[in-house]
């Protein structure tokens, strides 16, 4: 009996030593983490901003428009809009920094955090893979409706792109519905 009291305490002390030595770590980290991702959100606005002015951020209540951003031109008149928005891939949820015109035409896109397979989902985090859903006269939302190169470079990842599609289609239709505000 004794030394299961003994075995427990020891086992009881180990883990409040843990759990302190993990909750000083975390006050040290959690604030670079924090100043780490909003540095990520900036330059990433930065380069879907297409040389527009970006707006401050404009918190939305909508589940898949976590943020709208005002782009400006050098008038101050609207040039469109940025949105954060939140999809869904074969990993699971991913957000994505797009920009849009003021009649809804995505304009550019970089994937965020996600956790789509390495190798073939991940590839959407490269710029030239947005590259097939931009300048297009709607968001091709099926593999058939991409050229031959584009569609054989999503293969094995057909999940992220209908989740990537599908997201920006409805950034697209949510800044339609802005009415150029």
């Amino acid at each position: 009996m004794k030394a299961m009291i003994k075995t427990g305490v020891t086992l009881a002390l180990i883990a409040a030593i843990a759990a302190t030595a993990l909750a000083l770590i975390n006050s040290v980290t959690a604030p670079r983490i924090a100043a780490y991702d909003a540095q990520v959100i900036q330059n990433t606005l930065a380069q879907v901003a297409g040389g527009f002015t970006v707006g401050e951020a404009q918190e939305s209540d909508n589940v898949s428009v976590s943020a709208l951003y005002a782009l400006t031109d050098e008038n101050g008149q609207n040039a469109g809009y940025i949105l954060s928005l939140i999809g869904n891939g074969y990993g699971g949820a991913m957000t994505i920094m797009a920009s849009y015109s003021p009649q809804g035409a995505l304009l550019d896109a970089r994937l965020l955090n996600n956790a789509e397979t390495p190798g073939l989902g991940k590839k959407a985090e490269n710029p030239e893979y947005m590259e097939k859903y931009t300048n297009k006269d709607s968001i091709p939302l099926k593999k058939s409706e991409l050229s031959s190169a584009e569609a054989d470079s999503i293969g094995g990842s057909t999940v992220t792109f209908s989740g990537i599609a599908k997201t920006l289609a409805y950034g697209s239709e949510y800044v339609m519905g802005l009415g150029g505000k």
